[in-house]
This record gives C-alpha cells, sequence and structure tokens, in this order.
C-alpha cells in the first residue's frame, strides 16, 4: 500500500471566524455563529487522528454540516439564494498542490472541501485499521466500508456537488473531475484488494491468479492515466 491516496495530505484550511457583525444583529444569531465556530474547529481536529470511532466522527460531521446548511439552504424554502452563503471567505489547500491555497467567499465550498476531507479521513482510518498485526474478521469489514464510504463520497461530490459552485475547479485541483475520478478508483480498487485478500485466505482452491486479482491493477493504470493529464503539477 505504499502508494496510496491515504498517505497524501489532509486539505488544511484557515480558521473561519463566522463573526458576521452588523449581520447577526440578536442573540440567538451571534450563538449560531459561535457555535458553528466551535463545531468547524472539532471537526477540523477528528480528521488528524485516524484512530477515531467513525460515530464520533459522523457525529461531528453531522453537528457542523447541519449548521453549514442554514448558510446554504433558503430561508424560505423557495429555490431563492440565500444571501448568507457568500458572506464568509474560505481558505483551502488541495492534497496534490502543497502549500498553494484556493480561496472562495462560498459556504458550499467550506461543504464540498469538509466532504472530501472527510472522504480522505476515512482511507486513512481503513489504513490503519489494515496495517495492525492481526487484522479481525469484523476490522476487514470495517476497512472495506470505510473505503467504499469514502469512495461514495467522492462521486457524490462529483456528481452533485461541484455544479453548484460559483467558481469552477482549476485543472489539477482535488475538486477538478479527473482529480476525482482517481480517488473513487483508488478507493474501489483497495476494496476490491482487501475483498480479494480475504477470499485468497479462506479458499480451499490453489489455483494462484483468480480473475478478480486483475481489477485492482486495471483500476491502478486508470488512476495513473487520469493523473498523467496534470504536467504542471507532476
Amino acid at each position: 500500500m505504499t502508494h496510496w491516496f491515504h498517505r497524501n495530505p489532509l486539505k488544511a484550511t484557515a480558521p473561519a471566524s463566522f463573526n458576521l457583525y452588523g449581520v447577526a444583529t440578536t442573540g440567538a444569531a451571534a450563538k449560531a455563529c459561535s457555535d458553528m465556530r466551535s463545531a468547524r474547529m472539532k471537526l477540523l481536529g477528528l480528521f488528524t487522528d485516524a484512530n477515531c470511532n467513525v460515530e464520533i466522527m459522523k457525529t461531528a460531521v453531522d453537528g457542523y454540516f447541519s449548521l453549514l446548511q442554514g448558510f446554504i439552504t433558503s430561508l424560505d424554502g423557495t429555490t431563492q439564494e440565500n444571501k448568507l452563503r457568500f458572506i464568509q471567505n474560505f481558505k483551502w489547500t488541495d492534497t496534490l498542490q502543497g502549500n498553494a491555497v484556493s480561496a472562495q467567499q462560498d459556504a458550499i465550498f467550506d461543504l464540498v472541501s469538509m466532504e472530501f476531507n472527510v472522504a480522505l479521513w476515512h482511507t486513512k482510518h481503513a489504513s490503519r485499521l489494515s496495517g495492525k498485526e492481526d487484522v479481525s474478521v469484523d476490522e476487514a469489514k470495517d476497512v472495506h466500508r470505510s473505503l467504499k464510504t469514502a469512495a461514495g463520497i467522492f462521486k457524490h461530490i462529483k456528481d452533485n456537488e461541484v455544479s453548484r459552485l460559483v467558481t469552477a475547479p482549476e485543472k489539477g485541483k482535488d475538486l477538478e473531475s479527473r482529480v476525482l475520478d482517481a480517488y473513487i478508483i483508488q478507493c474501489q480498487a483497495e476494496a476490491q484488494e482487501g475483498t480479494d485478500g480475504r477470499h485468497n485466505v479462506h479458499s480451499s482452491n490453489s489455483f494462484p491468479l483468480k480473475p478478480p486479482q486483475y481489477k485492482p491493477a486495471l483500476n491502478q493504470s486508470q488512476i495513473f492515466w487520469n493523473l498523467m493529464v496534470f504536467p504542471e503539477i507532476f
């Protein structure tokens, strides 16, 4: 697993103050902004712990995302844009471009970037579990589940979230479709490899190479093909 994407760094971000002076004019509004700031910091802190319990991570994700939706979802239930969406500036790095920072004054940019980190955390969590000396059957299932979850989140970002951004992702950025495809295929390949490994351990068939084992290699070829289109990075 030397070259798996779980070795890539998490996306880094600058603090978001949510100090909406002149907008958050009531005590309840000020408390909501304070809660958002705290929930965001808590979630960012959990990303750095690959041993974190999945349920704890899920609770933190739900906590921040539910508050952030107040900046995104229409306040009157119509299709009218929520004006709060564009009131806070967010800064994020990209996993393949070092410390270069991208900034957008758009709550959806923060939502999608956070979702990306959630997916990447699941790959790191799977890696931590699979790297143990003796991996139990339940832990192997957790590894597979985390990798499938990561692939699903990356696919959700590509299919449903990126198109909502006001500023389209630049080539080679994390949210660019070919980069997302590479992450999706990588997670699927790792999950398939784990399935094949468990199958080989428990199988009594002595044939050394079963057809499903070719799939990770084919997926790896697709990953490298996707990444080779970024000469400015590699």
